[in-house]
């Protein structure tokens, strides 16, 4: 992504966004609430018109492609609202991420290794399950389009802070797979923890980037994210 400005009724939300995500690499965007983290991610995902910039995957060009397009090129978003097919089995909604091509079996052996809860539900409608668990089941459904890029933004929303950890430490196990991954999040110690690079999103603009291990021991980050002084 570069040059990239993005919003809503012609005001821009994020501008001058410069972001790159290298194959087999975890990027995490952090921020706090309303930093711009959401409609960034929207805009990458084709559910807003860039402004300004361009949005490259592989060498494609996907600035003005629509939503279905940009995912059939390989981008996989998770939304913080997960939008899973609540009346709808467990089973179901791991197989309609595969559509419009038929499931792949060793890409459902990989969701049920990283959440074997899933095997255990596949009969369960998604609505009656906890959020931790349709978390699990959106980030499946996401990995059964076999992406490029898997985005999840805000993966945290609505977990207590056990199934946070616990959704960090399959994020985690994810990463270790090879899957190239871009995450927002406003817990930043979780984020930094999977991370190789971040980037901090301030009033729509990027203040800083680097490693995690920079972020995580430079003292702005520190004192307004970690509560460190």
């Amino acid at each position: 992504m570069k040059g990239a400005a993005a919003g809503y009724l012609g005001q821009k939300v994020v501008e001058d966004i410069d972001l790159e995500v290298r194959t087999g690499e975890a990027v995490a965007i952090v921020g706090s609430n309303g930093a711009g983290k959401t409609t960034l991610f929207r805009a990458i995902v084709g559910l807003l018109p860039c402004m300004a910039g361009r949005v490259i995957l592989d060498g494609v060009d996907l600035t003005r492609r629509r939503a279905h397009r940009v995912a059939r090129a390989g981008v996989a978003y998770v939304p913080a609202e997960r939008h899973l097919f609540p009346a709808m089995t467990v089973k179901t909604n791991l197989m309609l991420g595969a559509y419009p091509h038929r499931p792949n079996r060793e890409t459902l052996e990989l969701v049920f290794d990283l959440f074997p809860r899933l095997k255990e539900r596949l009969g369960q409608q998604a609505g009656t399950m906890s959020g931790g668990e349709q978390q699990m089941l959106a980030v499946g459904r996401a990995l059964m389009t076999q992406p490029k890029l898997l985005m999840l933004d805000e993966p945290t929303t609505g977990l207590a802070p056990k199934v946070a950890k616990a959704a960090f430490e399959a994020v985690e196990r994810l990463k270790a797979t090879g899957m190239t991954l871009l995450i927002a999040e406003q817990q930043v110690p979780l984020a930094l923890s999977v991370a190789d690079r971040a980037y901090v999103l301030e009033n729509g603009r990027v203040r800083m980037e680097g490693t995690a291990e920079e972020l995580e021991h430079n003292p702005e980050v520190r004192r307004a994210y970690l509560g460190v002084a």
